[in-house]
């Protein structure tokens, strides 16, 4: 049988990119680096169209900034669902995963940073016959 072109814990074997999958609320990230120049595309957009507010820009780049490794990778990311918060949370812990499979030696710098972390919270659904998920009306004894 034929191998896979992508492996678990390597890099994709025809385009030499390293994957990397981040999720936050409903939010899902499939994030590939390879070495670069620092261009970032989102779902086929420049991140300045995709992410106008410079702060989810940050939140983006965290990884990068704290290993140092700014503009010296290119990032092509597909996301879907959630917010606009969401999405970038995933994004983020996306290009955390993908930096581990390049150089593992990355590990204790961002795990002490809280990137490779994923929170887990997801908003609990809101039930019939109340306001909220967890709100009820106000009883009446008469």
């Amino acid at each position: 049988m034929a191998e896979a072109a992508e492996t678990k814990t390597g890099t994709d074997s025809n385009t030499g990119e390293f994957p990397g999958t981040g999720r936050r609320k409903r939010a899902t990230a499939r994030v590939r680096i390879k070495p670069g120049d620092g261009k970032m595309i989102i779902n086929r957009r420049p991140v300045e169209n995709y992410f106008p507010v410079e702060t989810h820009r940050i939140i983006i780049n965290e990884p990068f900034t704290v290993t140092e490794n700014n503009e010296k990778f290119d990032v092509r990311i597909n996301v879907h669902s959630g917010g606009i918060s969401g999405q970038a949370d995933a994004i983020r812990l996306g290009i955390s995963r993908a930096l581990l499979i390049y150089d593992a030696d990355l590990r204790p710098t961002l795990k002490a940073e809280g990137l490779l972390t994923r929170n887990s919270y997801v908003r609990e659904r809101k039930k019939y016959g109340q306001p909220g998920a967890r709100k009820r009306f106000q009883y009446s004894k008469r």
